[in-house]
């Protein structure tokens, strides 16, 4: 049957079809997840800020993990590595369900979040090897599809399930998912699509310095940077916290330019393509990703909706994502990316403005629309904005650069979320109110609603400036490096 697949004519979209399952679970899990965090306090009896280290450990696993799992994958062959961690993200999501309490669903979701560092860079490396060149948009489009509706879709399954079931099935609903996509890999994935480096790269070993080092640099950082709210910006644990990842940082930098196998070869960044389409990238998650979890929370804590119907409203969205996305990508072969990053950057901009306007009375007729505009124009700019970063870089590194795009998603959705939270929690403070999002009970204190939105206002004016500091990054079209002929997949 693997022979059969190999060889057909849609070899390349019969691998992507087994990537995506296993894809949507991973990127699913993250949005159901969000959704049920109430629900386990409750049952746990603990509090929200405790209850987030399901979601805050996992993140935390991913981002640090990426860049050597994404290397690794390089050397020692990508089917195999995503293979592995699809395996463990399945072990961890049945572990996470039968959880007896809350110390161990945290420790299974860091166990799921190193199967999902392992998946998460290594599939979109194998199907963009699958796919010739002049066809590298229209197979990123793909996997927007699958990433932007998983992400997007996860609340409106979470709330679903919570609602009718227990967020128990919001854990075990990823294992006949994911054991799918590990079969559906096994049978049509050849050894080709996952071809390691080189034998002289692979001779020189893995490099477990600069790995140790930006692990570190990683988790110093997002530990400081979700910890604003709690001990302020001019706290010292903080200060010293980005201080840290600063000087780790700084010692990557330099290690990674001197050794003869680098983790990531930070001498692409000397490419105005990658480097600028990197930070395009960087602004537009830094701009929009708090989105998916203040306005759920607005829906939920503000104008009374359930999980369940909170959820749903980010799902016409998440269609819009999944038809723009292969379009823009196939467009942006033809035509080139600017003309999609900057459109993109746009719509999003406008979808961000609107909801900058929200209050405690808006309608759904206002509400919805803006969050079409948002993910809309997340679909749009993605798939061309990676295609012209891949161009930039030979394919043998298609692995850790992967896993680096991933890291800067990953770590742009956490800063984001960190940053609008910073936002409207100060804003609660200075109008009189405890700065915390767990004290927005509008059935008791109207006045707190008022300034959780006023709060949340101000995070998505920012935001908006964010993207529209992208826009002109984008607006900057560079071309680049010669790229060698493809591998066959």
């Amino acid at each position: 049957m693997r022979l059969s697949a190999t060889r057909s004519s849609n070899y390349k979209y019969l691998g992507f079809g087994a990537i995506a399952i296993g894809s949507f679970a991973n990127v699913m899990d993250h949005g159901s997840t969000n959704v049920a965090l109430p629900s386990i306090a409750s049952n746990f009896g603990s509090d929200l800020p405790t209850v987030q280290w399901v979601v805050i450990g996992y993140l935390l696993t991913i981002s640090a993990l990426l860049l050597p799992m994404g290397r690794l994958a390089d050397l020692v062959g990508r089917k195999e590595v995503y293979i592995t961690g699809s395996l463990i993200f399945v072990f961890g999501a049945i572990l996470a369900g039968f959880s007896p309490n809350l110390t161990t669903l945290v420790l299974s979701r860091l166990l799921q979040g190193v199967g999902a560092a392992m998946t998460q860079g290594t599939g979109m490396a194998i199907i963009t090897s699958m796919f010739p060149s002049k066809e590298r948009g229209k197979a990123l489009g793909l996997i927007m599809t699958v990433v932007g509706t998983g992400a997007v879709a996860g609340p409106a399954m979470g709330g679903f399930v919570v609602d009718a079931l227990d967020w128990r099935w919001v854990f075990f609903i990823n294992a006949p998912l994911g054991l799918l996509g590990v079969l559906a890999s096994i049978i049509v994935l050849d050894s080709r699509s996952s071809r390691p480096a080189s034998d002289e790269s692979r001779q020189h070993g893995f490099d477990w310095f600069g790995a140790i080092l930006s692990t570190a640099a990683l988790v110093i950082f997002l530990l400081a940077l979700m910890n604003i709210h709690r001990f302020g910006l001019d706290s010292p644990l903080i200060l010293t916290g980005f201080l840290g990842f600063f000087v780790l940082l700084g010692t990557f930098i330099w290690w990674e330019l001197r050794t003869s196998i680098p983790l990531l070869d930070v001498r692409l960044f000397q490419s105005k393509t990658f480097s600028f389409g990197t930070c395009a990238a960087l602004l537009i998650f830094l701009g929009s990703s708090a989105v998916l979890v203040l306005t759920p929370f607005y829906l939920q804590r503000v104008l009374g909706f359930s999980a369940r119907d909170a959820g749903l409203m980010v799902v016409p969205g998440a269609l819009f994502m999944a038809v723009l996305g292969p379009i823009s990508g196939e467009l942006s072969d033809r035509f080139g990316p600017r003309p999609f990053t900057m459109g993109g950057l746009a719509l999003s901009a406008v979808g961000l403005f609107i909801l900058s306007g929200l209050t405690e009375t808006s309608s759904i007729r206002l509400i919805l629309p803006a969050l079409i505009l948002t993910s809309a124009g997340m679909g749009t700019f993605y798939s061309a904005n990676t295609s012209s970063i891949l161009s930039a870089v030979p394919m043998v590194r298609y692995g850790v650069v992967s896993s680096f795009l991933n890291l800067t998603r990953n770590a742009a959705n956490v800063t984001s979320i960190a940053v609008a939270t910073a936002i409207v929690t100060a804003t609660m403070g200075s109008m009189g109110h405890e700065p915390s999002l767990a004290a927005v009970q509008c059935g008791a204190d109207s006045g707190v609603c008022s300034a959780f939105t006023s709060g949340m206002q101000k995070a998505y004016r920012v935001m908006t400036i964010m993207l529209i500091l992208g826009m002109v990054i984008s607006a900057f079209k560079f071309q680049g490096i010669k790229e060698s002929p493809p591998q066959p997949a």
